[in-house]
């Protein structure tokens, strides 16, 4: 028997809806994608099935709830072709090239050159004109000294770092939870949230590139984007600051909650990384389906890691686009494993009660 390549795990009503029915594209109501820049190609083989074949037949809306990666990789969703996209999205971004010590304009520059071709105002209007996938993404309205550029920025974001460690809540001084939703959404499964302050904005034409392009603006890294049309006027960075991995309450979700993951563990918010007792428990996510990579799969990657975004300074340009490539072709495995346990029914066996 060949090695498992992926881990799934389950919340309690999820794991028996499983066990006794198997898994369905009508039994998600919620995608979940999570911050974490290049992590996402060893993700792209189980967004194709997931993009494509699994969904194409599903009869109520699908949501998507995603910050910066996360949302980026969701936004193939709604085009026209959306394994097409999600493979688009990949190649221009695996290939990214600066000069050798670029500046926040040079990647900002980047981002936006990257974001007009994978997601042209052509694909905005058909992802806004269709009601098959209802997108939701977060962005962090900054605020105080975290909306400043510079020295300031970077000593509201050791305030706010300072904050968090004490208490998540102590975060809402410094930031607010933006969710800019599809029109038609009805929020039904995230109006109760009040962990931080959080406010919703529905998104238009106008909105939906610079929101896009503000939930993966990383401090200190790309520019933030200011004054958004439809939002509250003000600066907006990444929104895995304030929502990296999510701890979010899901229980209101209508169905199943499908969280594909690049890791084995969920970490709340960016200033939680070394946290280390600070990971997301599950407790409120009894509906989610936890996909991640093996252990064994990971170390079967060249470096026997996933890429980040630490291969820019470490590797050369064409070594680091080599390893990139390779990565996605890995990833592709999970995909089709995927597939293979839900047509055969074999994930009632993989599945794993979350704990």
């Amino acid at each position: 028997m060949s090695t498992p390549l992926l881990s799934i795990r389950a919340g309690a009503s999820a794991y028996e809806h499983i066990k006794q029915q198997g898994l369905q594209a009508n039994d998600v109501d919620l995608l979940l994608g999570a911050s974490g820049g290049p992590k996402w190609f060893i993700l792209q083989g189980l967004d194709r099935f997931l993009f494509g074949d699994f969904f194409a037949g599903k009869e109520q809306p699908l949501k998507t709830l995603g910050t910066s990666a996360g949302a980026w990789r969701f936004a193939a969703l709604g085009q026209p072709d959306p394994v097409a996209a999600s493979e688009l999205f990949a190649r221009l971004y695996s290939t990214q090239t600066y000069s050798e010590n670029p500046d926040r304009a040079e990647i900002t520059a980047e981002a936006k050159k990257l974001l007009a071709e994978y997601v042209p105002d052509h694909a905005v209007t058909s992802i806004l004109n269709q009601t098959n996938v209802q997108h939701h993404f977060i962005v962090a309205r900054c605020l105080r000294s975290t909306a400043s550029e510079g020295r300031r920025q970077l000593w509201g974001l050791l305030s706010s770092a300072l904050a968090n460690s004490v208490n998540r809540r102590a975060l809402g001084r410094y930031y607010e939870r933006v969710m800019f939703h599809h029109p038609q959404s009805d929020l039904d499964f995230c109006k109760h949230w009040d962990d931080l302050p959080t406010r919703f904005v529905s998104l238009s034409q106008q909105n939906f590139a610079p929101a896009l392009l503000a939930t993966g603006s990383i401090p200190l890294v790309l520019e933030g984007v200011k004054d958004i049309p439809g939002a509250p006027a003000g600066m907006y960075r990444d929104g895995g600051i304030t929502d990296y991995h999510f701890d979010l309450d899901l229980s209101r979700v209508n169905g199943l909650v499908l969280y594909p993951h690049f890791h084995s563990e969920a970490i709340p918010g960016w200033f939680d990384k070394r946290l280390k007792k600070r990971r997301t428990s599950g407790k409120q996510w009894p509906n989610v389906v936890f996909i991640s990579p093996t252990d064994e799969f990971v170390r079967s990657l060249p470096y026997g890691k996933i890429p980040d975004r630490t291969d820019f300074q470490k590797l050369p340009v064409a070594e680091r686009i080599d390893y990139w490539r390779k990565a996605i072709a890995a990833g592709q495995a999970l995909g089709e494993e995927l597939a293979e346990l839900i047509a055969s029914g074999k994930i009632k066996q993989r599945l794993q009660l979350w704990q």
